[in-house]
């Protein structure tokens, strides 16, 4: 599982499980409850690029980021990683 320590937003903690180029689970600690399940419930089953797509640059209020923000920042690094790894 790849750990991702978000930066600007309330959610403490983003781990992300793969198989190959899909999500297989996501889980956020911190953050908007209601909200983070929602994005982890939507994206699992999702192509990396597809979501890092549609989530990208997404904002909170007056944040330059957001919490569906970091998780593409944390899908870019999990694939690195993964990358590295083979």
């Amino acid at each position: 599982m790849f750990v991702y320590k978000p930066k600007g937003v309330c959610s403490r903690e983003i781990r992300i499980e793969l198989d190959g180029d899909t999500i297989k689970k996501v889980e956020f600690e911190g953050g908007c409850n209601g909200n983070t399940k929602g994005i982890a419930g939507l994206v699992e089953g999702m192509k990396i690029d597809d979501v890092i797509g549609r989530l990208e640059g997404i904002r909170c209020g007056f944040r330059s980021t957001s919490c569906p923000d970091q998780l593409s920042k944390a899908l870019t690094a999990a694939r690195r990683a993964q990358s590295n790894d083979e």
